[in-house]
């Protein structure tokens, strides 16, 4: 069983026409930084001399992860469908943020553990623990990866020229460093992080339950497939399918975090020419997300949270923001604050002990929100 593929070369007449006009404009030449090479990165991929996104999409997988039977994460599994239902009523960040954008959203539920909430494509109620089998079959991760194919390819159907890519399920930074430690040969310890907010035992905790899952399936570097199944999960098979259709389909795929990056890592190695069409929204702290993204050649973006604009180029963002978005930015504000707060409630609920884990996550949270707004003021 394999993954057939058929992408179209980057078509290099339209990128060096797009870097010839963006040359002769009045700015010294590559000014404008990492924005040049996107425009002409978006030339290469949709083979226009002027390229333009103005149906965009965002395409959000759910899925829940067996290995977290080995304590890898702050929260239990139950998170996973209480998330998703959020998601579903429109209550998250990633709601509002994609009506900002002017983006269709959907949420697929492609193995969750709980009541079918969302578009259901279930492949199975959840991976199994990795420390103890694979955490899918191989016909499992096929028809997963079939699943994100068919809904990009249903979006692109509608008309969707643009797709960003997402995922939900407690425990898949665990699954996303077992497969980059086997798809780059870097020790778990260089690729594992905190997840959902981990402390230190906790992490060293992690490290050791993938190291027991790589002592467990050896599938090999050049098997991509087989790694996916023995540690990865159905959310991030969905993922890798998705990708695959966004490149035979040509339209831009941008990338959320270390999953998704840890997909795309998957999805490249059995297309190997999909890389070229693949953007890196940001730089997480997940350390394995860097190794990711030096592994995919994307560069190194700047993280998230250390982003600046300079010169005139400030000036400009925050006059359209203060005009233009002002509503949009309390609506993000208000459905952060409302997240929190049902998250809060509902750990506190599933875990009697989530309390001490829930009042530092809420602490950094907050540290997080306010220094946004200093920014932004």
């Amino acid at each position: 069983m394999s993954v057939s593929v058929e992408l179209a070369p980057l078509d290099r007449a339209a990128m060096a026409t797009v870097r010839e006009h963006l040359d002769r404009l009045t700015k010294p030449p590559g000014s404008l930084g990492r924005l040049e090479a996107l425009i002409v990165q978006l030339a290469g991929i949709t083979g226009s001399n002027a390229p333009r996104v103005e149906q965009p999409a965002i395409a959000v997988f759910a899925a829940d992860h067996g290995v977290t039977a080995q304590g890898v994460s702050a929260y239990p599994s139950a998170v996973t469908a209480q998330m998703v239902a959020n998601f579903v009523a429109g209550g998250a960040a990633i709601n509002v943020l994609a009506r900002a954008a002017g983006a269709k959203l959907v949420v697929v539920d492609v193995g969750v553990v709980g009541p079918e909430l969302a578009v259901s494509s279930r492949v199975r109620a959840g991976t199994r623990d990795m420390t103890v089998e694979p955490a899918m079959t191989r016909d499992e991760a096929l028809r997963a990866i079939g699943i994100g194919r068919d809904v990009v390819g249903g979006l692109v159907a509608d008309g969707c020229d643009a797709i960003a890519l997402g995922e939900m399920g407690i425990g898949n930074t665990t699954a996303a460093s077992a497969l980059v430690a086997l798809l780059t040969g870097r020790p778990p310890a260089e690729v594992t992080g905190r997840g959902t907010g981990l402390d230190d035992e906790a992490v060293r905790r992690k490290v050791v339950v993938i190291e027991a899952a790589l002592r467990l399936h050896q599938p090999g570097r050049g098997d991509p497939l087989g790694t996916l199944a023995a540690v990865g999960g159905l959310e991030i098979a969905a993922l890798v399918g998705a990708m695959l259709a966004g490149g035979e389909s040509r339209i831009p795929i941008i990338l959320d975090g270390f999953i998704t990056g840890a997909a795309a890592l998957v999805a490249v190695g059995i297309a190997p020419t999909l890389a070229p069409r693949l953007i890196a929204s940001h730089r997480s702290a997940e350390p394995g997300h860097r190794v990711v993204l030096e592994q995919l050649g994307l560069g190194v973006p700047v993280p998230a949270h250390h982003v600046e604009v300079v010169r005139d180029v400030e000036a400009l963002v925050d006059h359209a923001r203060r005009v233009d978005h002002r509503s949009d930015r309390s609506a993000v504000e208000a459905a952060g604050d409302a997240e929190r707060d049902e998250l809060a409630d509902r750990d506190t609920a599933a875990r009697s002990d989530a309390h001490a884990g829930g009042s530092a996550r809420d602490a950094l949270v907050e540290r997080d929100r306010r220094k946004d707004l200093g920014h932004r003021r």
